[in-house]
């Protein structure tokens, strides 16, 4: 089974340069919204069977016409619901740079537990078991391989990426997730493989390929595509967004390090 995690699009609260959180009625920019499009243009072609996203309205907002395109009925899942920021919800990011806690989240964040709010080693916890949940019912409905969509944040995508790349979780700050970005992870029977991450802009027409035609392709994954390299390559962010990698359009403007939302 295979899924992408994507991203939502740019957000108004991106653009405010806040931590939205949970925080009601964040909707996307129009720049969120041509990047919602691009999206459902990129992925229309591919044998997409499912649709799943977190519940929030941006995520909800993302998907909608990539579902339109395909006919699907796009269902919330409350696993991949964005991190319960607490005290942290709705402030400006320029003044969390300032709090103790930031260090932690960034070179400990097994450790960090925002204040009222929940744990980055909780948000994994339930951000994984909700994919592998849906992954492994997929596969029972169709007894073969599909191909779905998670829509979700970027602390969880990065939280479900450091899993199945088997790194800890102190870790995951070094992974990159832009607004409306894809990564792939390929859920086999000896465990996941990561195939993109963070793609922009690159073709995704290979995630369509029988295992067969996978197994000959360069660097490819074994045959029956329980391992292997992603083919391609990706395309960084300047050239994906028309922006720099500092732009605002990534959600992550001047800041190296980031609470992604």
């Amino acid at each position: 089974m295979t899924v992408i995690l994507l991203r939502h699009g740019v957000s108004t609260s991106n653009i405010a340069a806040t931590l939205a959180g949970r925080s009601p009625g964040v909707d996307l920019t129009d720049r969120g919204r041509e990047q919602a499009q691009t999206v459902a243009e990129r992925l229309a072609a591919l044998p997409i069977e499912h649709i799943v996203h977190s519940p929030l309205e941006r995520c909800a907002r993302t998907v909608a016409p990539l579902a339109e395109k395909l006919g699907l009925t796009p269902a919330p899942e409350p696993g991949l619901l964005e991190v319960d920021y607490g005290d942290w919800t709705g402030r400006k990011l320029s003044e969390l740079v300032n709090e103790p806690l930031w260090k932690v989240v960034q070179r400990h964040a097994s450790g960090a537990v925002f204040p009222a709010g929940e744990g980055l080693a909780q948000v994994q916890y339930r951000a994984v078991a909700a994919v592998r949940e849906h992954d492994r019912a997929f596969a029972e409905q169709h007894g073969r391989d599909a191909l779905w969509v998670a829509c979700t944040h970027g602390d969880v995508i990065k939280a479900v990426l450091a899993d199945a790349f088997g790194i800890h979780l102190d870790g995951f700050q070094r992974i990159v997730v832009e607004p409306a970005s894809m990564s792939v992870v390929r859920y086999g029977s000896v465990g996941p493989s990561v195939w993109r991450i963070n793609d922009t802009g690159t073709d995704l027409s290979a995630l369509a390929a029988t295992p067969e035609q996978r197994s000959g392709q360069r660097d490819g994954p074994v045959p029956g595509g329980e391992a292997g390299s992603v083919p391609g390559g990706e395309v960084g962010p300047a050239a994906a967004t028309g922006t720099s990698a500092a732009g605002t359009d990534n959600g992550n403007a001047g800041r190296p390090d980031s609470c992604s939302e």
